[in-house]
């Protein structure tokens, strides 16, 4: 098993770049780097990460939603990595949700994002691939696809009050759960 890497954090310039294509998908550093990114992610229970929160100018990013205490009503998949990102449709329809970072801890933003959104990447083993998600998953896909861009979820927000503490949220989603 890898080791995690540090997660950048929010001030890092590296967050504000767009990331750079990857040329050589198979070279053995970029799949050590992916397995990397998948102990981070499952390490930090995190349902999405991107190279550049883990201090790489790559254009690369993983899918991973579950239910886990940040986000427990979150389906079920198996995390997808996707290389090159590329957006080809989205839903016209957005819909408005928290949403969280592990470059930018102890914040949440009410973020309307698309519904669904269809993509093409490469997969690690370098295959095209075509994929859409809808609701959660496509939620995550787009916040990981900001970070590629140089977009944090807080570029988002339609205003400062759409913001909450991340122990404010938690006291809510108990709330919530408990009514």
């Amino acid at each position: 098993m890898t080791s995690p890497l540090p997660i950048v954090q929010l001030g890092n310039p590296l967050l504000r770049q767009s990331a750079a294509t990857v040329t050589d998908i198979q070279a053995p550093a970029t799949q050590a780097f992916i397995e990397q990114m998948l102990t981070t992610l499952y390490e930090a229970e995190g349902v999405g990460i991107s190279a550049p929160q883990l201090g790489l100018s790559a254009q690369i990013l993983i899918v991973a939603s579950h239910p886990n205490p940040r986000y427990p009503q979150a389906p079920t998949m198996n995390p997808v990595v996707m290389i090159n990102p590329q957006i080809l449709a989205y839903a016209e329809e957005r819909m408005p949700d928290w949403e969280g970072c592990l470059s930018v801890p102890g914040l949440r933003g009410l973020v309307p994002r698309h519904r669904s959104v269809q993509m093409q990447y490469c997969d690690r083993n370098g295959t095209p691939q075509k994929l859409e998600l809808t609701d959660f998953p496509a939620r995550i896909f787009q916040h990981e696809y900001d970070h590629l861009h140089g977009y944090v979820f807080l570029d988002r927000v339609n205003t400062t009050l759409d913001l909450s503490t991340e122990q404010e949220y938690q006291r809510l989603i108990e709330t919530a759960t408990s009514a």
